[in-house]
């Protein structure tokens, strides 16, 4: 099961200290249905608004750090307030998405919920926050500092040109040239191209054939 229902008092194991309380509070008053998901590669949340007899709908990653699951559970709910003041009328990362997120943002950064490094990153971007916070290269290397040791994983720019390096469901790259700020990955198996983020986690180098 990819997903499962997040009981509100269980919430707080997600977040960091002193912060379930106003949380809680936005998931009550707009009746939130949260879900906790396991780790998508692609986004760190997900937002649904309300529909017919369907409440609003957020989806954050469980496998975040408190810091990372806080911010993007905050981004998803930016988007609720624009639903409820704007409906379908403006772009999804629009001004209208910025300013509500940004304020969101600096409640807490008020707060002092989160460490100076992090809080140093945030204040960058407050006014002008990023559709993702995967967009935000000195916010996600801030925030990777507080994430678990995952033994056997590196990143890809750690990775010289030419090696060969394997995603974590099995598949086999060769790293090639850096285009703007990501880097071509040739799939072995296929000859496919993708482009991977700097900060991706793959496990290499390897052998051509996929061995260490």
């Amino acid at each position: 099961m990819s997903k499962q229902e997040a009981p509100l008092a269980a919430l707080a194991r997600f977040l960091p200290p002193h912060t379930y309380e106003p949380v809680a509070a936005y998931l009550q008053q707009y009746h939130v249905h949260l879900t906790v998901t396991r780790s998508r590669k692609s986004v760190l949340g997900d937002y649904r608004h309300r529909h017919r007899d369907q409440n609003h709908r957020i989806s954050v990653n469980g496998d975040l750090n408190p810091y990372a699951f806080l911010i993007t559970l905050l981004h998803e709910l930016a988007h609720l307030l624009t639903f409820e003041q704007y409906g379908n009328r403006v772009a999804p990362h629009g001004a209208e998405w910025k300013r509500l997120f940004g304020q969101l943002l600096a409640r807490f950064i008020e707060q002092n919920v989160f460490p100076d490094d992090i809080r140093q990153a945030l204040l960058r971007s407050v006014h002008n926050p990023a559709a993702s916070s995967c967009a935000d290269d000195l916010l996600l290397r801030t925030l990777r500092r507080y994430d678990p040791q995952r033994e056997g994983l590196v990143l890809v720019e750690s990775l010289a040109p030419g090696a060969f390096f394997m995603t974590t469901d099995g598949r086999l790259f060769q790293k090639g040239d850096k285009v703007r700020k990501r880097h071509r990955g040739t799939e072995v198996q296929t000859g496919k191209v993708y482009l991977f983020s700097p900060l991706y986690e793959v496990k290499g180098p390897l052998s051509p054939e996929g061995g260490t």
